[in-house]
């Protein structure tokens, strides 16, 4: 488990980070999602001791964090860092070779990674001749080719078409299904929170929320129901500790004051005719990250 405690940092004056602590746990994607300079890539950097904190720690299964531990780290950086006049498989080797890895080794990982996020027609083309996207890719090869234990990835889906959100995140999933820790920053909303398992939103340098996905939408649900039958449901607008939001002769949005009255609701629609619709609403993370950084 990756753990962030308590962490600051400040540039002079300018707080960034102000008492950052969330987890990282094995085997599960972690969504970490703000602002233009809310504290992601600076956290990240700290994660990997490109800064040092002011203050608080970095931990790695329970111990504090070493150099030895973060070159077991895949690290992908929002800024490409690729070399463009090397060839693409030349390159993926080398930063394998960089990790430990013999030649054979870092081939053989580079060359099944690249064949599998759709560059194994690219070998021999050089980074500079790929496109952005196909760039993007090559830089998601270069952060796994040493097989890393932790991973911490800054924009990866940045720049890519669906195919290849797709395809880079079924490579992704496979290191969590494998037990690795996943944390990945986007701004990609809905990217987020149909592949993360966890959730951390940090907004002027302070986490705002954290926890599970499921979780964080029970935590911020209003207790509102769906409602939609084969006939009129206008008698919604008289029952008790009811509030309707929207309504359109069979179809009613609604709020209650409690789930026993929802219980209700469904009963009597029951008993009023077909009912080809009833269920929860819950927030999705676009409105769960509109209201806890308001």
């Amino acid at each position: 488990m990756l753990e962030v405690q308590a962490v600051s940092r400040s540039f002079g004056d300018r707080k960034v980070l102000d008492d950052v602590t969330f987890q990282v746990r094995p085997g599960r994607m972690t969504g970490f999602v703000g602002g233009n300079g809310a504290g992601k890539t600076t956290t990240m950097r700290v994660i990997l001791g490109v800064l040092t904190p002011t203050s608080g720690a970095v931990a790695l299964n329970g111990a504090p964090i070493t150099a030895a531990d973060r070159t077991r780290i895949g690290y992908m950086p929002e800024e490409r860092g690729l070399y463009p006049k090397m060839k693409v498989l030349e390159q993926i080797v080398y930063l394998g070779r960089l990790h430990g890895m013999s030649t054979a080794q870092a081939k053989e990982s580079a060359t099944t990674l690249l064949e599998r996020l759709g560059l194994g027609e690219r070998l021999d083309d050089t980074v500079e001749s790929l496109s952005l996207g196909n760039q993007q890719r090559a830089q998601i090869a270069a952060a796994l080719v040493h097989e890393p234990e932790v991973l911490v990835l800054d924009e990866p889906f940045s720049g890519l078409d669906p195919i290849a959100v797709e395809t880079v995140s079924s490579v992704v999933k496979d290191y969590a299904a494998g037990g690795a820790p996943v944390l990945f920053s986007s701004h990609q909303l809905d990217i987020v929170e149909r592949l993360c398992d966890d959730l951390i939103v940090i907004a002027d340098g302070r986490i705002r929320a954290s926890g599970s996905r499921e979780g964080l939408r029970e935590q911020h649900s209003e207790p509102r129901f769906e409602l939609l039958l084969d006939g009129d449901a206008g008698w919604l607008r008289a029952e008790p500790g009811v509030t309707v939001v929207q309504f359109d002769g069979g179809y009613a949005l609604f709020d209650v004051d409690e789930l026993t009255t929802a219980q209700r609701v469904l009963q009597r629609a029951i008993a009023a005719g077909p009912v080809l619709r009833f269920a929860p609403i819950t927030p999705s993370l676009s409105q769960i990250f509109k209201e806890v950084i308001q």
